[in-house]
């Protein structure tokens, strides 16, 4: 939200207080509290009749500090809040004072003012100064309708890019933009948003997190062109800033505060196909749709029933149309028996006509009007009333209903709309309606995801969720929303992507083929092979199907051929998998995330690395070509084995069989033996694929503080110089290593350890064979039997 007119100007209507000095500080051994007048203190006279503002400064945990502002404090609280850890990570902070000057120390950030001097907060890290609030930095507006705002202004250094919000599919760097954490239905094509995550990121080395479930409005120097403000309608502000210093650095200790995702099932992995939304089907349908897909070689995971599993002007009901699907149970059971999972579709809204709505309404389940009548619209469902999440009756009233789902053999739950959530609303439990707008996704995700993971077991619970807010990555997967079927629609459904795993969310998915129309043959496959380089990866649209023979026999072979490569890369997608749970790096990475310290790699939008290794440029042109860029060493086209020397840009055309898929410099990516599905032992045949290292700095820059140094590699020869990787096979729950690698490189030699029992394989790609080896088409193949600790070869360049 706006409040000045140009620089020296207020908006009609509205007026501005600005913290200006500090009046009193109160201080303690690790916090610190400052009250600050809002206009020039000359005599005591000029101690009345004025606001006087409480700031209070503490850290939450080692790197991360919580700023407080407070004009009238008289409110109390309200509800929700989001759930934060509790708790100091690591040695306790402390202040300390010296004459005018106060210093608050977490780790490496510290936050600096001086009582003496005018009002300035100054975060510091390693000598440098990451961001700092001036004279119009802390405060609060009122606007001619009387509304009340605190607000805040953080400064932005000279190309400082910001970048998060959640997922937004507007330009990929926020500077410049005006955003408003409000939950709204709006498709990747607006500046509307699904999940609204009031945390951003900035490429300097720190993050800030708004501690506000309601209505954020951001300026990201779009109003004061060298700040970034950000406002809420309340008399309290509360914010985070969190340091790295590099950004996986920042997201570890920003997913620390707000929750980290929970470890997907491996068989979530694989590929999902949607009946789609407003298709008619039934169950000859689905199996036709199944024999296809096992008929066309294309291994399938999950089928998913969208909306009109239930009858028409019932939603939601939970109830098969009984004229369409008359056996459910054995439907179900013939699908198990294909070895299929199966997802229905759900939203938390109740039709008049569905028996649940008199249900709920008898059992107060549903949220009212302040007069005490249920709200209900039109807009979606006849009638349609919400349920209210915040009662825990109503709660486990829904949950109830899903679990007779369960029962009857379904195994997880799409979680679609809870974006729409209305204000003029009185909630059970008094929660403040315009918090409760965003914060309402939350609720319904817990809800649905605490019954899987109750019915299911860890590790065994997802849903497949459209809305979220922070937080709501503790609950995965989400998927993109509705997405037009266009290359600049893949294109916006990638942006808003890389700017969610930006926002602490791991694991992210969209609709292969977009959702509304009907794509191209192109299209179709340079989708495919984008939807199965990412995270989660399944087949939906709106009107029309996405069975791949519908788009031609060279679209089934596409989808054929990256499914089974998805297959393959589960004991490295996995290993991705847990990262994100362990440290909060996300699947699918913003190519900054990797690479902070190339400057070219601060503003990219249409690639990404997957897991720790790979690079994906996925293809948005109909004839094949696509420009991407390399970060610096020697990388490989993981599936033909061509070399591309960074930095620098590429522009290349491929046909549908391939696109750029790099393997980083040095890198050794496991690849399992099995690729008819995405649950098999991973570690059971597995191929080392070793890839050349670089006498570049390329090899050296990635995570940081939360996985622990990359090697560095460099030297003469196409192997570099001297290096150690250490790659460890997941099991497939997670909890450990069904087998750890480990790969010594000095020039030509390469020695591979391990104390697995299992036979194992190493590919040398760009090789020639020589001894026992196995020449092919990327290099030579070493197989080592159960039982081999060590192989030891040279290289020798095919």
């Amino acid at each position: 939200m706006k409040f000045t007119d140009g620089h020296w100007q207020l908006r009609a209507g509205v007026t501005a207080h600005y913290a200006v000095s500090v009046a009193d500080a109160v201080v303690a051994d690790d916090r610190f509290t400052l009250y600050a007048p809002v206009t020039r203190v000359t005599h005591r006279g000029d101690t009345l009749n004025g606001p006087l503002l409480t700031v209070e400064c503490w850290s939450p945990a080692e790197g991360v500090i919580g700023v407080r502002c407070t004009h009238h404090g008289g409110g109390g609280g309200r509800r929700p809040e989001f759930a934060l850890a509790s708790g100091q990570d690591g040695p306790p902070a402390k202040v300390v004072r010296e004459g005018s000057a106060i210093e608050l120390v977490s780790g490496e950030l510290s936050l600096r003012t001086d009582t003496a001097a005018p009002w300035q907060l100054e975060f510091t890290a390693g000598g440098e100064v990451l961001t700092s609030i001036g004279r119009r930095g802390t405060g609060f507006a009122t606007d001619a309708e009387d509304r009340h705002f605190m607000l805040a202004q953080l400064s932005l250094g000279v190309g400082e890019g910001v970048y998060g919000l959640g997922e937004r599919f507007t330009p990929f760097t926020r500077n410049g933009q005006s955003a408003d954490m409000w939950q709204a239905d709006g498709g990747t094509s607006s500046e509307q948003a699904y999940k609204n995550v009031p945390f951003h990121l900035s490429d300097r080395g720190y993050g800030v997190f708004v501690n506000h479930p309601g209505r954020v409005s951001y300026e990201l120097g779009s109003e004061a062109v060298g700040q970034v403000q950000f406002s809420v309608e309340d008399q309290t502000l509360e914010f985070f800033v969190v340091h790295g210093p590099a950004p996986r650095d920042v997201l570890a200790r920003y997913t620390a505060l707000t929750g980290r995702p929970a470890l997907p099932p491996a068989w979530s992995f694989g590929l999902w196909l949607s009946t789609s939304f407003t298709t008619s089907y039934d169950e000859a349908t689905v199996h036709r749709f199944v024999r296809g897909m096992a008929d066309s070689g294309i291994p399938l995971s999950v089928f998913h029933f969208d909306c009109f599993w239930m009858r028409e002007y019932q939603w939601s009901d939970f109830v098969w149309d009984p004229e369409v699907f008359p056996d459910p149970e054995g439907m179900l059971a013939r699908l198990k028996e294909r070895g299929l999972r199966v997802c229905v579709w759900i939203n938390p809204y109740i039709a008049q006509k569905s028996p649940l709505f008199a249900e709920g309404m008898a059992g107060n389940h549903l949220l009212k009007r302040p007069d005490g009548s249920v709200w209900q619209w039109d807009n979606w469902q006849p009638g349609m009333a919400l349920a209210d999440f915040t009662s825990p009756a109503a709660r486990d009233w829904y949950a109830g209903k899903l679990r007779l789902l369960l029962g009857q053999g379904v195994d997880c739950f799409k979680t679609d709309f809870g974006e729409r959530v209305p204000t003029d609303v009185m909630w059970y439990d008094g929660a403040d309606p315009e918090r409760m707008h965003n914060y309402y996704t939350q609720l319904y995700n817990e809800t649905v995801f605490g019954l899987l993971r109750e019915e299911r077991g860890e590790g065994e619970a997802l849903v497949f969720a459209r809305s979220a807010t922070a937080g709501g990555q503790r609950l995965p997967v989400h998927w993109g929303g509705d997405c037009e079927s266009t290359f600049e629609a893949m294109a916006e459904s990638l942006r808003g992507g890389l700017s969610l795993g930006l926002s602490g969310f791991g694991f992210w998915s969209h609709d292969i083929g977009g959702f509304e129309g009907t794509p191209t043959p192109a299209l179709f496959k340079r989708w495919v092979q984008f939807g199965l380089l990412s995270s989660h990866s399944r087949l939906h649209g709106s009107k029309s199907y996405r069975v791949p023979w519908d788009y031609g026999e060279e679209a089934v072979a596409v989808t054929r051929a990256f499914t089974r490569l998805k297959h393959r890369l589960m004991p490295y997608l996995y290993r991705a998998a847990v990262q994100a749970r362990d440290t909060g790096t996300p699947v699918m990475r913003a190519m900054l995330l990797e690479f902070p310290d190339d400057p070219a790699c601060r503003a990219l939008d249409r690639q990404y690395m997957l897991g720790d290794d790979l690079l994906v440029a996925p293809v948005f042109t109909e004839d094949g070509t696509v420009e991407y860029y390399v970060p610096a060493g020697t990388w490989t086209h993981v599936l033909t084995g061509a070399r591309v020397t960074g930095p620098g840009w590429r522009r290349e055309t491929h046909g549908f069989d391939t696109l750029p898929l790099l393997a980083r410099p040095g890198a050794v990516i496991p690849f399992g033996a099995v690729d008819e599905g995405p649950e098999y032992a991973w570690a059971d045949g597995v191929t080392l694929c070793v890839y050349a290292a670089t006498d570049g700095p390329g090899a050296g820059s990635g995570p940081g503080v939360a996985d622990g140094p990359r090697p560095v590699m460099g030297g003469p020869g196409l192997l570099g110089g001297t290096s150690e990787t250490v790659t460890a096979v997941p099991t497939q729950d997670g909890s450990g290593d069904a087998a750890v690698f480990t790969v010594r490189r000095s020039g030509a030699e390469v020695v591979v350890e391990t104390e697995s029992e299992l036979p194992w394989n190493v590919l040398l790609v760009g090789a020639a064979a020589s001894g026992d080896a196995v020449p092919g088409p990327l290099g030579a193949r070493h197989h080592c039997p159960a039982g081999t600790r060590r192989l030891a070869v040279r290289y020798q360049p095919g």
